[in-house]
């Protein structure tokens, strides 16, 4: 019974917030922003930048509200919002540049078992190419298919996997030296 008075509860909270209810869309806003603000994030380096793009891509949320069709999450129907806006930001800024590169390795996945906080993967993935990161973050994080990245950033599946596999190899590389380093074997 718990569970269908809270999904409840959320579908009046959005109700009141299609009608514009400043309360209920601050609501919203409060208990999805500090998740949000990670999803943008990791797309965006800097904190301030991603916080902007956070703050106009609720304000799509609100403006969209009445759209949300109660068809699977709330919560992932904003995320994908947040995503699209991400993308949309870095386009303007012209930060993404895909490689045209069709050639890609399938390698294995490896399991890293380390000490590494969020934070030093966090730098990591940072330190990746804007083409590399976005793909990464579309399919490793985000769960996206490649066929969905390549869709939504208008280039080829193959880009895509290409794009993952140089993502997965330069995190790899970092990873092992900042391994060595631990080690003291660097």
């Amino acid at each position: 019974m718990k569970v269908i008075k809270l999904h409840q509860e959320e579908q009046d909270i959005i109700k009141q917030a299609v009608d514009n209810n400043r309360h209920a869309q601050q609501k919203i806003y409060s208990q999805h922003s500090p998740k949000m603000l990670g999803v943008c994030r990791q797309y965006i380096k800097d904190i301030q930048q991603a916080e902007d793009v956070m703050i106009t891509a609720f304000m799509k949320v609100f403006t969209n509200l009445s759209k949300f069709e109660h068809k699977g999450s709330f919560e992932g129907w904003v995320r994908r919002i947040m995503v699209n806006e991400c993308i949309s930001y870095l386009r303007v800024q012209k930060k993404v540049n895909f490689l045209e590169d069709e050639f890609f390795v399938e390698g294995r996945s490896n399991n890293i078992e380390s000490n590494f906080s969020v934070e030093d993967i966090q730098t990591l993935i940072d330190g990746l190419p804007d083409g590399y990161k976005m793909v990464f973050n579309l399919y490793a994080i985000e769960g996206y298919k490649h066929q969905e990245v390549a869709k939504m950033l208008g280039i080829s599946e193959g880009t895509s996997k290409s794009q993952l596999s140089h993502a997965r190899k330069m995190l790899q590389g970092q990873i092992n030296k900042l391994k060595n380093y631990e080690n003291g074997t660097e």
